[in-house]
């Protein structure tokens, strides 16, 4: 055989290796489109069989931890304590943002501000009560939050209630919703509620923009959002869609997600909370916040 002969065989098999490797190329991930219900197809990360032991394994732990017993030293119960869809909104939202650090230090901080309203912190908030409660003062109050941070917390909240009568209208009017726009997804959200504490000047609380995980934030909405849980309230489940919300990443989500091959990053960043749930989509196709449960149960399983 000649040395073009062989130059001519050899192209032909890189050629039609090629040609099957293109055949093989899957279809980059299409995340849920903007604001809508409709259902796009996920990638799949996983092989089929894969994909059913892994989510058999996540089901079983998220309904085993998804009970009522969870809410026993979680921030999560004092939402449970309140009556009335404002209030539980108000003390879930304030709940949320002093939610970091040793539970045995900021659960009682929470409990201190739910006693100062009576149990009425919606109330407690519009009608300005809670400036009777909380100096104005650099004192500390928890951790890196001083007395005067959570006044302009408090104040912020105070103008979004005069203004807007709660949280929920206040984000369906930045959303821009209505009869034909009824819905809107988790990320919007989170725009939202960033871009108000941010231009009310409570800072150091409420991240500024969505370039962090927002962990905090994620788990309001969670609490909100999801329904037809012995833990979340689903009171906001009419216009936020439940498919789109977001995980609420913080150390152990990540270290746990690492552990199952979710992820493979170790930042706290949007970009991975968002990574983790379109994974997350594959196990719980309607309820990615599902495994928030299965992947703190798999945590304390390690322990």
């Amino acid at each position: 055989m000649s040395k073009l002969q062989n130059i001519s065989n050899k192209k032909a098999k890189i050629k039609s290796i090629n040609s099957k490797n293109l055949k093989k190329t899957k279809k980059p991930h299409q995340p849920l489109p903007s604001s809508t219900g409709e259902k796009v197809p996920v990638r799949s990360f996983y092989k089929d069989t894969e994909v059913k032991s892994l989510r058999k394994r996540l089901l079983t732990l998220a309904n085993k931890y998804e009970t009522t017993s969870f809410l026993n030293g979680d921030p999560s119960w004092f939402m449970h304590q309140v009556i009335g869809k404002r209030n539980q909104e108000t003390i879930a939202f304030i709940a949320s943002c002093l939610s970091y650090g040793s539970r045995q230090v900021f659960l009682p901080r929470i409990q201190y501000l739910l006693d100062c309203s009576r149990s009425e912190p919606y109330e407690w908030i519009r009608t300005g009560r809670y400036a009777l409660d909380i100096p104005d003062n650099d004192q500390c109050f928890y951790r890196l939050y001083t007395n005067a941070m959570i006044r302009n917390l408090l104040h912020a909240l105070q103008t979004m209630y005069k203004e807007y009568g709660d949280m929920e209208n206040y984000i369906r009017n930045y959303a821009n919703l209505n009869n034909e726009k009824p819905q809107t997804d988790a990320i919007i959200a989170i725009e939202a509620i960033c871009d108000y504490f941010l231009k009310h000047e409570a800072i150091g609380i409420v991240p500024k923009s969505t370039t962090s995980s927002c962990k905090r934030v994620c788990m309001f909405l969670r609490w909100m959002v999801r329904k037809d849980s012995s833990i979340d309230l689903g009171i906001w489940s009419d216009f936020i869609h439940q498919r789109s919300l977001i995980i609420p990443l913080d150390t152990h989500v990540i270290q746990q997600s690492l552990q199952l091959g979710l992820i493979t990053s170790k930042t706290a960043s949007m970009s991975v909370a968002r990574k983790l749930t379109d994974k997350l989509l594959e196990f719980f196709p309607d309820d990615p916040l599902k495994a928030d449960f299965a992947l703190f149960g798999y945590g304390v399983n390690q322990k």
